[in-house]
């Protein structure tokens, strides 16, 4: 096989492969800073020629012309999301998008099984000699899709850094390729405020020499980086890298050296970030990027010793169910990873899973500790699951605890405006 020539073959320019796409198909993108970009921002030339075209997505990044014709009903384009980015949400708050309830380790393979995807459009970087492509800067679900979708298509991009791992397709795999120059999209890097510094402190604590951790991306994974510098030997093993991590290897307190899975490397499924992260990621032994059912599958994660699974929560009732997606009926965000990290952390030896947030909201008026939380609320991690939670008031360890431990301790790291508040409806509530 001539794979230059296979190449030339597929090669299509953007109308091309804008022509392959159908009224009624289901139509999945890349995920994040993998997001085809060119593809996307050219894809309402055709909303005038089709009809319910479905884009499946994750984190849309960009401000895309598409979005204006999108609607549930007798429109050129649907929408549906793993994971409710700024600009999913707005569609989502307006009742044009939809969300997929998920874990992230099984996304591909429930949404394979559910409905079938017609087409798959990824970024990868150009072809080496021997017909290879990488998918670059994630594999939560894309590799599975190249595996099973019907029409694979790939946006070649000469700025997407190369990575290793599971990321290799092959040109045989890909039905067409076209090329694109666009930049990576960057996320910067969320500056901590003093309450997560706080907040970073206390978690910092947790944390033990040798403990291999995942941390999302934010203002408390920042400051948590930031107390981490006087521990030694720590390893990542996370469904996504970011710039901070970048800095802790940098700095030698990340060696891998101490991980049972993949010693040596960093693992994560999927890269988001910087120009300086795609940078040290690029041609980057050291760091391999593999498929989102491996990675956050729960029995994976947990081989790792001392794994410590650190997120993000908007609120927590007294018995310890934790909601971080949603504000009542209303969805946020999603899911995402955090229960099958959290889950793989705690049954890790020596493991833990940790749940950061701030004690309030709205300049103290709000307490993200609430005595139950409300009927409509999405649970994201069920109360026989919670380990710890950590606010800038200190740490409650709720794991094995009986409810009224439970309500004690957290009513202990609440904010001082509402323990009074929490205690009396506890009482009300025979928690204590």
């Amino acid at each position: 096989m001539d794979v230059k020539e296979e190449y030339k073959r597929k090669l299509l320019d953007i109308e091309g492969v804008l022509n392959r796409i159908k009224s009624f198909d289901n139509v999945v993108v890349a995920l994040g800073a993998s997001q085809p970009v060119s593809f996307l921002s050219n894809l309402h030339l055709i909303k005038d020629r089709v009809q319910g075209v479905n884009i499946i997505s994750c984190l849309l990044l960009k401000e895309y012309e598409f979005y204006k014709y999108i609607d549930r009903e007798n429109a050129p384009f649907t929408l549906e999301s793993w994971y409710l980015g700024n600009f999913e949400r707005a569609l989502y708050k307006q009742g044009k998008a939809t969300y997929i309830p998920n874990n992230l380790h099984a996304a591909s393979t429930d949404k394979i099984q559910s409905k079938h995807v017609n087409v798959f459009v990824g970024t990868a970087t150009p072809m080496d000699r021997n017909g290879y492509f990488s998918l670059s800067l994630g594999l939560v679900y894309e590799k599975d899709m190249v595996e099973n979708a019907d029409i694979v298509i790939l946006e070649v991009n000469e700025n997407t850094p190369k990575t290793f791992g599971d990321t290799h397709v092959h040109i045989s795999e890909v039905d067409y390729v076209f090329e694109s120059k666009e930049p990576i999209i960057e996320v910067p890097s969320v500056e901590a405020t003093e309450v997560e510094k706080r907040i970073g402190e206390f978690i910092s604590e947790l944390i033990e020499d040798g403990s291999t951790i995942q941390l999302g991306i934010g203002g408390i994974p920042n400051a948590i980086s930031k107390f981490l510098e006087g521990k030694k030997d720590l390893g990542i093993h996370t469904e996504m890298m970011t710039e901070g991590m970048v800095d802790l290897i940098e700095k030698g307190i990340v060696t891998n050296t101490k991980k049972n899975l993949f010693k040596g490397k960093t693992v994560a499924a999927f890269v988001m970030g910087t120009k300086k992260l795609y940078d040290y990621v690029d041609e980057n032994i050291s760091v391999e990027i593999h498929r989102g059912k491996f990675v956050n599958d729960p029995y994976v994660v947990s081989q790792n010793e001392k794994m410590v699974s650190i997120n993000t929560s908007l609120a927590v009732d007294l018995t310890g169910q934790v909601c971080s997606e949603s504000f009542g009926f209303e969805q946020y965000t999603g899911t995402g990873g955090q229960l099958d990290m959290h889950r793989g952390a705690v049954m890790s030896k020596g493991g833990k899973g940790i749940i950061a947030m701030r004690s309030s909201v709205k300049n103290d008026t709000i307490s993200t500790i609430v005595p139950m939380l409300p009927l409509e609320s999405f649970i994201t991690i069920p109360r026989q699951d919670v380990d710890y939670i950590v606010t800038e008031y200190g740490i409650a360890h709720l794991r094995g605890k009986n409810l009224r431990e439970r309500a004690l301790e957290l009513i202990n790291i609440a904010h001082p405006n509402f323990r009074d508040y929490l205690s009396s409806e506890a009482k009300k509530m025979n928690l204590i």
